[in-house]
């Protein structure tokens, strides 16, 4: 059974930073790219990075200088560091993997970000 659980979500002032781990289980980890997500109240989830397998990242251009993707194989996690946080970025964070053919998600950790 493959598993994504996100944690690390919270509240923070803005300019502040947060780190979010996705922790994996039921695939081959290390084989498998990773993505960060994002959904804000009444806005569709929307794509924030990228990891592959071999650790070669891609962000979405507006997210990039702020956001780190990152993964530990041998944690079976993968991060996604948050910086100069601002209230616009408030939303739901996903983490997302592709097994078996099927797209799996976690359950999502809650950010908010106070002015």
């Amino acid at each position: 059974q493959v598993r994504l659980v996100e944690s690390g979500g919270g509240l923070v002032q803005a300019g502040g930073s947060l780190r979010l781990s996705c922790v994996v289980s039921g695939i081959t980890f290390s084989s498998n790219a990773i993505g960060w997500y994002r959904q804000a109240p009444g806005n569709q989830r929307e794509w924030i990075a990228d990891i592959t397998s071999g650790g070669i990242t891609n962000y979405d251009d507006s997210k990039k200088g702020r956001f780190t993707i990152s993964r530990d194989n041998t944690k079976n996690t993968a991060y996604l560091q948050l910086n100069n946080l601002k209230p616009d970025d408030t939303a739901v964070y996903y983490c997302f993997t592709v097994w078996g053919g099927l797209g799996h998600w976690g359950q999502g950790t809650q950010v908010t970000v106070s002015s």
